[in-house]
Order: C-alpha cells, then structure tokens, then sequence
C-alpha cells in the first residue's frame, strides 16, 4: 500500500493541490484551488483507508486514534513537501486528511501582505493576532513573518505548533520550535515554559482555550513579542472572542490587559482567482492605535470598524474595502466578492457607483475622441 500512498501524495504534489482528502466510499479527492476534485479510480473500501493510514500515521498517532478517535500530525514527503495530517475515525471507519505545506516560505508581495506590517515586527513587545476561517492561510503568514524577523533581526523566536508546519531555519535569529504531543503537552504549557528560554518573539499555533489566551496576554505584557492564530472572522470579534472566553468577574482586567498589550489583527479569507490559477488573499487590517486601544478598555469594540477605516495612512482596512479593492482590478469574480464580504447592503451601493463612474469616464473618453476626417 505504500506505493499507492507515494502516488496519491505525488499527484497532490503535481497538481499543486492544497489537500488530500481519504475517505471511505469515494475516490481519493484533491482540492484544488478551493474546489473538490476526484481522482478518476474507484471508491475507497474500510480496507483502503485504513491501510493509507498506518503507512504515514507513527505508532504514537495510531494510539491515540484508537482511544479518542482523532490525531494530528506532520511527516516529510521525500524531499518534496510535508503534509499536516488529521487522522480520525467516521462512522466506525478511517478517514484522513491531509493539508499539503509548501517547503517554500512566502514573501510580503507572494502572500499580498502590505509592506506597513513590517515595522510593527520590529517591535520589542505586544499581541500580533492572526485569525480567519480554517484554511484561510493563517500559518503561512505567520511563518512569513516569522521569517521576517528571523531574516533581519537578532532575536530568540520559540515556537509551540500543533503540527509543526513550515521549518524554519536559524538565520540572525535562534528559532525553537516545539511541537504539541512530542515536545511539550499543551500550548499554555509551552508557553508558560518559554518564558524560562531567554525568548524575544514567541509563537502559539492557536489560542483555543481560556489557559492559552491567558498566557499569551502574560507574555506580551512581560516585554515579548507574541504571534497567535485565533478562528475568528474580523478585528472587532477577535478582541470580543478573547474577553468573553474569560469569567464575567475578569472581564474587566482582561479588556485593560488587552487594550495594553494588542499590537495588530490581520483576519485573513483565500479566494479562488479570476485572473489565474490559484487563489489570493483579502485582508482586514487592525493596528492597534491610542483610539482603538481606548475602545477596548472601555468595553466600545463596536467602533472598532470606524477606527479602521480612518486609519488607512496606518495601513489599516476593512475586509470589505481589500475585496472590493482585489474585484475591481480584476483579481477575484463578483460572486467571490459577494460570498466573502461582511456588509452586503454597502458593497452593492459602493459597486453601483463604481460601474455609473467607470460609465461616465467612458462616455467622457468618447466625447473627447477625435471624430473621423472628412475629404473635399
């Protein structure tokens, strides 16, 4: 079986696939470019995936899918790529799927990020904030930044990931990176014995429970820089999402620990491209100024969204502003716009002004054509 596995991965590989999906009553099933596509063999019996399982799941792994029905983990494919795998059981069954990571780190421009992020990664402390849906990118920004700082700061940056994904190597920085399950049990626990590592930038994969977001908070306010994913959908939720995690009675100290140590949100969506292969990202941008630092202390994170967009000298904007932004050069198809933005109502009202002013630029261009020259 393990042929067939090698197989499998090398067509994800080929195809530029971004998963590999194996279940049971279907073919093997890439998703390429956000769309499901099947290989053209049969459908995969109880047999099938259970054997593509054990030929890239470690015995550990294996343990643990039999006593609570899921485990997650990484592996090398030769020296083509890695994959983050989540094997877990369906209807009694195996299922497995997998996430294919580029060896590749991406740069600012590959990824769409503004080049206005760059300074706030020099700085020496505070909360840097990445969330989105999953598959969204997340990882890949952080590891982008992550780079940055590895690149051209002098710094100790630890890690805790559930896998690792992307490997980074030691440049002008050190980089510890430590993996949830073979490294250190928990990502507050990992966190919490960062602090003993001499580290300047620390990393959490997810900040997915009450434990994590408290340590993390702690260690931004200590003087670190901290990087964590959260799956929220903007700015104004996350901070929500972060306070009402906590118990009413800490809410308060919370929104002042927030509003003291949050440096940026960037909420991130991947959509299919219209221009090309692939999909693009669109950004929603929050950087943490006086005013906005005020609004959470003072429990107002419905202002956020004002705040943002008259921030935009900052590098500040709204989800809906990047993807009207990335619609009107072309990049992404209406639908997609539509599908993915978060204010409908103000979308279709700033479109139909668009097309009346891209109406009358024509007209315009028309009028001011030479007309055609007449012979005697």
């Amino acid at each position: 079986m393990a042929p067939l596995i090698d197989r499998l991965l090398q067509t994800c590989v080929d195809n530029e696939a971004s998963d590999l999906h194996l279940t049971v009553g279907r073919p093997p099933t890439l998703r390429i470019h956000g769309r499901l596509r099947s290989i053209s063999t049969g459908p995969l019996t109880p047999e099938d995936t259970t054997s593509l399982m054990k030929a890239i799941t470690p015995d550990r792994c294996q343990q643990e899918l039999q006593e609570t029905g899921t485990s997650d983990f990484a592996f090398s494919f030769q020296d083509k790529a890695r994959f983050r795998v989540s094997v877990f059981k369906t209807k009694g069954f195996v299922g497995v799927a997998l996430r294919l990571i580029p060896w590749k780190l991406l740069s600012f421009e590959e990824i769409g990020l503004p080049e206005t992020i760059m300074p706030l990664l020099h700085r020496p402390r505070g909360l840097f904030l990445v969330t989105g849906p999953t598959g969204s990118g997340k990882t890949t920004t952080l590891a982008t930044m992550v780079d940055y700082i590895n690149t051209h700061l002098d710094s100790h940056i630890v890690t805790v990931e559930d896998p690792i994904e992307y490997y980074q190597e030691h440049k002008k920085c050190i980089v510890t990176q430590r993996e949830v399950g073979v490294d250190v049990p928990t990502f507050d626990e990992g966190l919490r014995r960062a602090m003993r590592q001499d580290p300047d930038v620390m990393l959490v994969g997810e900040m997915r429970d009450l434990a994590t977001m408290e340590a993390a908070i702690t260690a931004a306010e200590t003087g670190h820089l901290v990087f964590a994913t959260v799956h929220t959908t903007s700015a104004e939720n996350t901070c929500n999402r972060i306070i009402d995690a906590f118990p009413q009675a800490q809410q308060e100290q919370i929104r002042v620990q927030l509003s003291v140590t949050i440096l940026c949100i960037i909420a991130q969506v991947l959509i299919p491209r219209a221009d090309t292969n692939g999909r693009i990202a669109a950004f929603e941008i929050m950087v943490a100024t006086s005013a906005i630092r005020n609004l959470i202390r003072e429990n107002q994170t419905y202002k956020i969204n004002s705040n943002i967009q008259t921030g935009k000298k900052l590098g500040m904007m709204l989800l809906d502003e990047h993807l009207f932004e990335l619609f009107t050069q072309g990049k992404i198809a209406e639908e997609e716009m539509f599908t993915r933005c978060r204010n409908r109502e103000d979308l279709v009202a700033k479109l139909r002004d668009y097309r009346y002013q891209m109406e009358m630029e024509a007209k315009q261009k028309m009028r001011r054509a030479p007309g055609p020259i007449s012979s005697r």
